[in-house]
């Protein structure tokens, strides 16, 4: 007797969207990665979809590359050309399964390897909401990814891996970046980047990806650092945004007395290894024209990085 979750000719699904979770299902049951091979639409200008396939992730062969010979250390072959597939036609109310082959040319993933098959992993949203309460709370990705693991008995009845655990962290940043604070700094910088070339603005980032340090000169501040800028002060003591970051502001006097900005920077930190990025930052600037005179707080992280 069949079992219910194997694919059969005549089988029939409510729509497109049923039809390929039972074919991710499948693969999950048997130990294989799915992909969706094609999907035709009506030429009658509908948009109507007529027909599908569903195939095995070994399905076909990679084609060749005419910069093979140049490479030195090739990809590996991953296809087989494998033949296992199902195909669906469109019959108004549901889909039904016309094509379907079962036999495989490849060894098949055994349980405790079908969850690592990219077709296998998903983030759930109750797992979203622990990665970014862990990430809000300064807890490490591997960490955090330990622990997820622990409550469920193991790696293996996660759902996910610790790259897919970067990836989402990764695009929540991204997309943070869109209506976020640093998204409107940035915006700010294009912006003014149209309007005015010679508008210099820089950023960096740490090792997962997020912005630390930000640093602009608009070109008025170029202009007077190339006439008055062989004495310059800088203050780091400025702490007015939200997050208490620092705000480095480089400043001179010009030839009437008045003040001139040179410079700013919203720092993550006061460290040596941010002081340092901040004095790289704006040499080049500033065409690495170095001043002869420095004025600062006599903070130590300074001191150390202005060496």
């Amino acid at each position: 007797m069949q079992e219910d979750w194997m694919p059969k000719q005549g089988m029939l699904f409510d729509n497109i969207d049923d039809a390929w979770k039972f074919w991710v299902d499948y693969g999950g049951r048997m130990g294989f990665g799915v992909r969706k091979q094609y999907k035709h639409i009506s030429k009658d200008g509908s948009g109507l979809a007529t027909s599908c396939r569903f195939v095995c992730c070994k399905e076909g062969l990679r084609k060749p590359d005419k910069r093979d010979f140049k490479t030195i250390k090739p990809r590996p072959e991953t296809r087989t050309n494998c033949p296992a597939r199902i195909g669906l036609k469109n019959m108004g109310e549901n889909w039904m399964v016309h094509d379907f082959v079962v036999e495989h040319n490849h060894m098949l993933h055994t349980q405790e390897t079908t969850h690592m098959l990219s077709s296998q992993r998903k983030v759930s949203e109750i797992h979203c909401q622990q990665i970014d309460l862990a990430d809000d709370a300064g807890l490490q990705q591997r960490s955090s990814f330990d622990l997820m693991s622990k409550e469920v008995g193991g790696r293996t009845n996660l759902g996910f891996t610790r790259l897919d655990q970067k990836n989402y962290l990764k695009k929540r940043r991204q997309n943070s970046l869109v209506n976020g604070e640093a998204g409107y700094l940035l915006q700010y910088f294009q912006k003014m980047s149209l309007d005015s070339p010679s508008f210099y603005h820089a950023y960096q980032m740490d090792v997962e990806d997020q912005i630390t340090n930000v640093f602009w000169a608009d070109a008025r501040m170029l202009f007077d650092y190339g006439y008055f800028g062989d004495v310059v002060s800088l203050d780091s003591t400025y702490c007015t945004n939200s997050s208490y970051r620092p705000l480095a502001v480089f400043s001179g006097f010009n030839h009437h007395r008045k003040a001139v900005i040179f410079g700013a920077a919203l720092l993550y930190d006061e460290t040596a290894e941010s002081y340092k990025w901040l004095f790289e930052t704006f040499l080049e600037a500033h065409k690495q024209k170095t001043p002869q005179t420095v004025f600062t707080d006599q903070d130590q992280a300074m001191a150390k990085a202005l060496v």
